[in-house]
């Protein structure tokens, strides 16, 4: 019984929609109404600005750790993985806002926070590398993701002071997440493809960069 409800307590923080409540809270916008029309980190980034957009995405994760970290704080010999799962479901599907929810990156970031931090920091560092390489949240975000799933199969072989074990659970996850990941670019992927997509202000190919030719 007490799996269940943490379950759904997961779920439940998951499906807390941070950048819906920050903008009416404080800028008193949806931003579901502006840019992308995403509620997720990204679209706060460019329709509220960085402070709100930092706010966010320091919440996206926040919510995926909690959730992940709900097992080992009341002592259940349950895998944190699948609490996290619930968290980032809650995410894309939130009660909160009649199921319609984001893309899910920064709360799986958050997950994998939860489960393993030095695996986190060597995940986020690819992210990074990546988005200052291109430029594009979108991008970086999909490749990320398919550069994640392979580290959860070597790195246990190579480097296991970053993730000391092979956990298969982990590896199916990071498959599923990152064709969920890239279903739920489709539109961002067509622009891409038309050299229409957003860049952001930061790396080598920013929007600055970009206005300055």
């Amino acid at each position: 019984m007490k799996v269940m409800l943490l379950l759904f307590l997961a779920y439940i923080l998951g499906s807390i929609p941070s950048g819906v409540w920050v903008g009416k809270l404080f800028y008193n916008k949806d931003i579901r109404n502006f840019g992308s029309g995403n509620m997720g980190t990204t679209n706060t980034f460019r329709v509220l600005g960085k402070k709100a957009g930092i706010i966010v995405l320091i919440m996206d994760i926040a919510k995926g750790a909690a959730a992940t970290s709900l097992p080992i704080w009341f002592g259940l010999d349950v895998n944190p993985l699948w609490f996290g799962v619930l968290a980032i479901l809650g995410h894309t599907f939130p009660i909160f806002i009649d199921f319609k929810g984001g893309k899910a990156v920064a709360t799986s970031a958050g997950m994998l926070l939860g489960y393993s931090p030095t695996f986190f920091i060597y995940s986020a560092s690819i992210f990074v590398i990546l988005l200052f390489l291109t430029s594009t949240v979108s991008l970086s975000s999909m490749i990320s993701a398919i550069l994640i799933t392979i580290s959860t199969v070597v790195i246990p072989l190579i480097f296991p002071d970053i993730l000391a074990e092979q956990n298969w659970l982990l590896t199916t996850l990071a498959i599923i997440i990152t064709l969920f990941i890239i279903y739920r670019h489709r539109d961002n992927i067509k622009r891409i493809k038309d050299g229409t997509e957003s860049r952001i202000p930061f790396g080598l190919k920013s929007s600055k960069k970009q206005d300055a030719n």
